[in-house]
């Protein structure tokens, strides 16, 4: 068993260790992340200074708050669950958080900040449009950039060599709805939906490919604008098409929106929606009885997760019990395993040097066994596979498996 198996084999145990101390760990827990205080130490390295500096960016208020902090809450757990088992090759983990709000502008002031403190790896951001301006930011600095949620083609085709991913990309996203909707619906008739930004503009591109190869037909195809919330003129559009099915592609803060107010117009075509409205904000925005009529496409739920596999359950029983509610969706887990890819790296190389850890990520890391399946990388980055479900919600506002 490696070191690292090691350490994360210890994590249940520590903690329980830690609970029944009744304290969240080092480095600042109990639901408060360690980036403040980390980010007072100012400059000097993190391994200079004993740690190993690890960032997290992400959306820690507005729209999309919940997955930026659910991604600090998932990493700050694990970084003191494995500092209380002694650190990774002797030194404790660091973590420093930057909020980038879900903006392309804030993103790259984010990851300014973060290279500026001497991170030796970041995970984050949560939307494509956030890590697309720092993306390049950390690959000038030569540091090991894993996003957990970002799922926009474009990322990696690039040629960076340090930025992976744990996500799918919406290659996979957009074949698995078009077949879906096409093969298992029989809808022939669809209305695609973005918002105009880098994923889902992207996510929709590569489902009207796919819906047309499976010889349906895509009748509409337009942005609505996420700083409006009366969408009734688009709906007014699509409504116009008569489609049998509408797909959006963007996030679950406007697609609970979006299927409430087409309802209102009398739109009663089926309403699904990608992976980005996992969320329970979605549920409560377009409210239960419309909530269920909607099918979201997306990577398994944490509840599949856990039934399937014990290394998951620990995460989310552990995550459960530190903060008082299971992760709401599946880029909280992926987030903690792209800080358990990291940590295995920097274990097996005994190296923080970012082209290092890429390195060893692209050609020796085989069948990690992530919280959220076995990960693999390709040449660019990307995760390879697709483990792509459709769901509804049930009265509670739970995601489970759709059924016909």
């Amino acid at each position: 068993m490696s070191k690292v198996r090691r350490v994360v084999t210890a994590l249940g145990l520590a903690a329980a260790v830690a609970l029944a101390a009744g304290c969240g760990g080092g480095g600042g827990s109990g639901g408060q992340p360690s980036g403040s205080q980390a980010q007072g130490g100012g400059s000097g390295g993190g391994e200079a200074a004993g740690t190993i500096r690890i960032g997290v960016q992400g959306p820690l208020t507005g729209n999309y708050a919940y997955e930026g902090t659910g991604f600090v809450r998932a990493i700050t757990m694990l970084a003191d669950e494995i500092n209380q088992a002694g650190g990774v090759n002797g030194k404790k983990i660091e973590i420093l958080k930057e909020d980038d709000k879900g903006d392309p502008k804030e993103a790259a002031l984010a990851a300014q900040k973060l290279v500026s403190q001497k991170v030796v790896a970041v995970v984050g951001s949560y939307s494509s449009s956030a890590t697309e301006p720092a993306q390049q930011i950390y690959a000038d600095a030569g540091i090991l950039h894993i996003t957990p949620s970002s799922t926009a083609t474009k990322l990696s085709e690039k040629g960076i060599k340090t930025f992976f991913r744990t996500a799918f990309i919406d290659d996979a996203q957009g074949r698995f709805a078009a077949n879906f909707l096409v093969k298992e619906l029989g809808k022939q008739k669809i209305a695609l939906v973005h918002d105009n930004s880098t994923y889902a503009k992207g996510l929709a591109e590569w489902t009207k490919k796919y819906v047309e190869e499976n010889g349906a037909q895509v009748v509409f195809f337009d942005a609505l604008n996420p700083k409006e919330k009366d969408f009734s003129p688009l709906l007014t559009k699509l409504k116009g098409t008569q489609p049998d099915a509408i797909f959006f592609t963007g996030y679950f803060s406007e697609g609970g929106l979006l299927l409430k107010q087409a309802r209102d117009l009398g739109i009663e075509a089926t309403f699904a929606a990608g992976n980005a409205n996992n969320n329970p904000e979605f549920f409560k925005i377009a409210g239960k009885d419309l909530a269920k009529q909607a099918i979201i496409v997306s990577e398994p739920m944490p509840v599949d997760l856990a039934a399937q596999n014990p290394d998951a359950k620990k995460f989310i029983d552990s995550y459960k019990q530190k903060y008082g509610e299971e992760p709401g969706s599946v880029w909280i887990v992926s987030a903690a395993d792209a800080f358990r890819v990291i940590v295995e790296a920097i274990t097996k190389t005994g190296k923080t040097d970012g082209k290092a850890l890429a390195e060893y990520l692209h050609t020796q890391l085989k069948d990690f066994p992530g919280l959220t399946g076995p990960i693999n990388f390709n040449e660019k980055g990307d995760r390879t596979g697709t483990i792509h479900r459709a769901y509804t919600f049930d009265d509670n506002g739970t995601l489970v498996p759709f059924k016909k």
